[in-house]
């Protein structure tokens, strides 16, 4: 008789700029999220899937709680929380200071309402002394009660196997939602135009990249040959920020498309031309309509 399989979704939440889209990507060892050192580079939800022997893990990288500037801000807020209320696991990821603000006592507050098992994941600790990751858990229990507390870092992978064995533990046994070699549900249009914004968001100096989105306008499998043209539109909300987007002699928009082209090759394992514009779309974040426009939908999550 087959062994029973367990199967779940295991939500990772957590301010912005903590670490959630990398240790998804380490975690299913691919590349899916995009990541960036700038606060709210994720802007959906977004699932990845882990498949082995044991079974299937579905992770939820959710956009990082924070207060919401405009309707954008408001809509990557609903998001998470909708997440949370989802998800067989909540995977809370801080970093490793006994510093806990504002916004770290509200994502507490929300979990300690939570019926699931919530794991408290301390994450870079690659970058400070195990004393401090030490002194870090200490101050989180005091806020919140965990099942348990995995110490990780994400860019290294260090640990990220043992939080794998944790969440299997704990996910319950149940029906494979996905086939073996899913490794996401975004449609590959949605993944090109988020690798076109993570790439923006590193060439680009820090106002610019929160006023940016990426809509895929074409992408065609050329007839015969194993080429993929991508025309693509970098849409930003003031004149003086698309002359920065497009550089002098389109020098900015050239490194952008390059260094696009290459992981999007990678990706989807073929060739590509990539061709990118730059449109001007005044305060686009406080616009219901373009909102949507941009993919950015709650009622599709």
């Amino acid at each position: 008789m087959e062994k029973q399989k367990k199967s779940g979704f295991i939500a990772l939440v957590g301010r912005p700029n903590v670490g959630k889209s990398t240790l998804m990507n380490h975690l299913i060892g691919q590349k899916i999220a995009i990541t960036s050192r700038k606060p709210q580079t994720t802007r959906n939800q977004i699932r990845t899937v882990y498949t082995d022997e044991r079974g299937q893990a579905v992770f939820l990288d959710t956009p990082g709680i924070h207060k919401a500037q405009n309707r954008l801000g408001t809509y990557m807020v609903e998001v998470a929380q909708k997440t949370f209320s989802q998800a067989d696991i909540v995977m809370w990821l801080v970093e490793p200071t006994t510093f806990i603000g504002r916004g770290e006592q509200e994502i507490a507050k929300k979990l300690r309402q939570l019926k699931c098992p919530v794991f408290l994941i301390v994450n870079k600790t690659d970058t400070v002394k195990k004393e401090a990751v030490a002194e870090c858990i200490k101050a989180y229990r005091q806020i919140a009660d965990f099942n348990e507390v995995v110490a990780v870092s994400a860019l290294r992978s260090v640990n990220t196997d043992t939080l794998l064995d944790t969440v299997f533990r704990y996910l319950p046994y149940g029906p494979m939602y996905y086939d073996e070699d899913t490794i996401t549900d975004q449609p590959e249009r949605q993944i090109v135009a988020e690798v076109i914004r993570e790439k923006a968001l590193h060439a680009l100096n820090e106002e610019i990249p929160h006023g940016i989105a990426v809509s895929v306008d074409k992408m065609k499998v050329r007839k015969g040959k194993k080429i993929i043209d991508i025309d693509a539109t970098i849409v930003c909300e003031k004149d003086s920020h698309k002359g920065i987007i497009i550089g002098k002699q389109g020098s900015m928009l050239k490194k952008i498309g390059s260094n696009a082209r290459y992981e999007i090759e990678r990706l989807l394992d073929a060739k590509v031309n990539l061709q990118l514009w730059v449109k001007v779309k005044k305060d686009w974040r406080d616009s219901d309509f373009l909102i949507k426009n941009f993919g950015y939908r709650k009622d599709e999550m």
